[in-house]
């Protein structure tokens, strides 16, 4: 997917689609509280609209009565001009009021118009001024006409308000309930929105994650000199280079690897045969084949002989150490109980350990776990020959074997001379020996750690030396597979 599209661009495309859909999700919400403070505000506006003419019209009705009444008393054209005037107001405010009002109250406001028209007409039937005073009987008769007319208009007054009054609280109702159906959708779209960009973070980390984790686990093979798997890095195309890059390292490791073996080899095969010569020489010389010795000779070949024995063991530990880097590579894992492993060991240098009468004794019990038994016997037994070297006669090397947080821990405590403290850091590194050493033994080449500590990562595990107040304390931990 996107194979030509690099890490960082794609990174960024994830960025931008998260900011997309939660931006999209604020715009959303931020029209709709817009759209909801916009018909809000319509309906404040309708209700004091309709609050205003009902006012406007319980006013103009009073008006309209009282204008009514002081035309047919004072006989005075100008009320009833009055009326008039007041009567086309609140037919205005009769029209607005039936446009907010609902059709099934439209017929107070008919009600209402009708009582108006009706005064008005009374109004103008009345007749001229000289004509009424000789018509009075008729004059009374249009009094109780327009009393009866003007009778209800306080009462249809009160209908309409309170019509207005209920019409308002519906229409609050509708808008509360229309803020309550919004605010429930804006917190489902919310709660969506946020679910996809969650997963869209989690889906595009763990997708961008994966070369990450490939390159990851490729470098732990190369640091672990693994090289016969081929490097192949999925994803975007900056990362996919990446792991051609790292594949073409592993294979310069791998010829690099080999080419040290065969050096190795070549030089320790060519050193060896001449060697063997020079020592089967000496002997020759030292049992005086060619001829009698004087002791100067004698003292000569036996310096060249110790020499090149030491020369011999040197190569062999050569050798040995090239072979367990190669044999750490490939291992052969088994169900194995240390404790059987470790009582084999040691019954292999039982001899060694009753010329110098070390006892060795083994503590703890502990759970089988999976490791190559033939390595980690080489391993434990570099660990035992390298305490019997340093312990001295009559002295004991302990073993102890416990568990810890899913981890196997073997303890090997000595009576030596133990480890100097500015040797502690460098110890373990291939061919440095050590300031103190044993009077009573030859000094060794300085591989044996090296090799235990090769054999001991190779299974996940970790060589330590330990804080000790006598002798030397090494402890190999090895983890559990459960």
């Amino acid at each position: 997917m996107f194979p030509e599209l690099s890490f960082r661009q794609l990174s960024l495309g994830v960025f931008v689609l998260i900011a997309a859909l939660l931006g999209a999700t604020s715009v959303h919400a931020l029209l709709t509280l817009d759209r909801l403070a916009a018909h809000s505000r319509e309906a404040g506006r309708h209700a004091v609209a309709l609050a205003e003419q009902v006012q406007r019209l319980s006013e103009r009705g009073v008006a309209m009565e009282r204008s009514a009444r002081q035309f047919l008393v004072l006989d005075d054209p100008a009320f009833r001009d009055r009326y008039a005037d007041a009567w086309r107001e609140a037919q205005s405010a009769l029209a607005t009021i039936g446009a907010g009002l609902p059709s099934s109250q439209h017929a107070a406001l008919a009600d209402w118009r009708a009582r108006g028209e009706a005064v008005a007409a009374v109004l103008q039937s009345v007749p001229a001024t000289r004509e009424r005073r000789s018509t009075a009987p008729a004059r009374r008769a249009l009094g109780q006409t327009l009393d009866r007319a003007l009778a209800g208009l306080p009462a249809v007054s009160q209908l309409l308000e309170d019509a207005v009054r209920h019409e308002v609280e519906r229409r609050n109702q509708v808008l509360l309930d229309e803020l309550d159906q919004r605010r429930r959708l804006l917190t489902t779209q919310v709660a969506v929105a946020v679910a996809l960009a969650a997963l869209l973070a989690l889906g595009g980390g763990a997708w961008l994650s994966r070369p990450l984790k490939q390159i990851e686990q490729a470098i732990v093979r190369l640091g672990g000199n693994r090289y016969d798997e081929t490097i192949a890095v999925q994803g975007p195309g900056d990362l996919r280079r990446l792991g051609t890059q790292l594949d073409w390292l592993r294979k310069r490791l791998a010829e690099v690897e080999a080419d040290k073996a065969r050096f190795v080899r070549h030089v320790s095969h060519e050193l060896k045969t001449p060697l063997a010569a020079l020592v089967e020489g000496v002997s020759l010389l030292e049992d005086e084949v060619p001829g009698p010795l004087s002791r100067q000779q004698r003292e000569i070949a036996a310096i060249l002989r110790q020499n090149t024995l030491s020369l011999q063991a040197q190569i062999e530990d050569l050798l040995r150490f090239n072979e367990a880097g190669f044999a750490a590579q490939r291992l052969r894992r088994t169900t194995t109980d240390p404790g059987v492993l470790l009582d084999s060991v040691i019954a292999a240098q039982r001899l060694q350990c009753q010329a110098r009468h070390v006892h060795c004794a083994v503590e703890g019990q502990v759970r089988p776990l999976l490791l190559d038994a033939d390595l980690m016997a080489a391993a434990l037994g570099n660990l035992l020959s390298n305490a019997l070297r340093f312990s001295p006669q009559g002295g004991a090397v302990h073993f102890s074997l416990s568990e810890a947080q899913g981890k196997l821990h073997i303890d090997c405590r000595d009576e030596g001379p133990g480890v100097a403290p500015q040797d502690s850091e460098r110890i373990f590194e291939p061919f440095y020996q050590g300031e103190r050493q044993p009077a009573s033994a030859r000094r060794g080449n300085g591989i044996g750690l090296a090799i235990v500590r090769e054999y001991v990562h190779a299974h996940g595990g970790a060589l330590r030396l330990m804080p000790s107040e006598r002798g030397a304390h090494f402890q190999i931990e090895l983890p559990y597979d459960d």
